[in-house]
């Protein structure tokens, strides 16, 4: 008989509630389904940009997240209150200080933190995980991965930022429960052909999935890998 595979802590990293499952919800069903344990870490409350003043359309968003969070089998979303849309204003010392606290509080191995593209709030996230998961002696991090967004990706200029792949994996069987985990952001789907909409997002994977010899697949920048002996 083999040994039961130990559960891999895995450390999601981004700016607004949404971005996790966008970016990478079936990578996420496939770590949660493996058995690894899963927490995603939101900087920004990710509503006030669109709906200042309205604190239910927050409690929304922040209700949303956790539904999605459960469909997905994640298990913890941290969600912050910095400004939406607006992480540029924070000073960068405070966002590095906050995914710090949880790396080390939670110890994760694998960080996958959104990809800095023309979204500011995005470029600041990825900053700061970059400084967060440093190599130093005392880091759980043993690899490090950006995911891109659907709808920020493809509208990025090169001089800003580029986005090329070299690490897919296979979501042809966690698909569907990307697409439930969406369907729990109402206020954020757009109609089709819009990139955040479901025929949007099936195609972004059928796109990557081509790419890496497989019906669909979400696609990853290798930033860190680490093998310590």
């Amino acid at each position: 008989m083999s040994a039961r595979r130990e559960a891999t802590r895995i450390l999601v990293v981004c700016a607004h509630p949404d971005d996790e499952v966008l970016g990478m919800g079936g990578t996420i069903a496939r770590h949660s389904g493996a058995g690894d344990r899963v927490q995603v870490i939101c900087l920004s409350e990710g509503s006030s940009a669109q709906y200042p003043d309205d604190p239910d359309r927050r409690r929304e968003r922040t209700d949303a997240g956790r539904r999605a969070a459960e469909l997905l089998g994640v298990e913890e979303l941290v969600q912050l209150e910095h400004p939406d849309e607006r992480l540029d204003t924070v000073p960068q010392l405070e966002l590095n200080r906050a995914i710090e606290s949880h790396i080390a509080r939670f110890a994760p191995e694998i960080v996958y933190s959104v990809h800095g593209d023309v979204n500011s709030d995005h470029r600041a996230v990825f900053r700061s995980t970059a400084v967060a998961t440093r190599s130093t002696p005392a880091q759980s991090v043993r690899r490090v991965l950006a995911f891109a967004i659907p709808s920020s990706i493809e509208w990025t200029p090169t001089q800003i930022a580029s986005f090329a792949p070299t690490w897919f994996v296979d979501v042809g069987a966690t698909i569907e429960r990307k697409l439930e985990a969406f369907a729990c952001y109402e206020t954020e789907a757009r109609p089709y052909p819009h990139p955040r909409s479901v025929e949007g997002l099936r195609a972004y994977a059928a796109f990557h999935g081509a790419a890496a010899g497989c019906e669909l697949a979400e696609p990853f920048v290798l930033i860190r890998n680490v093998v310590r002996g």
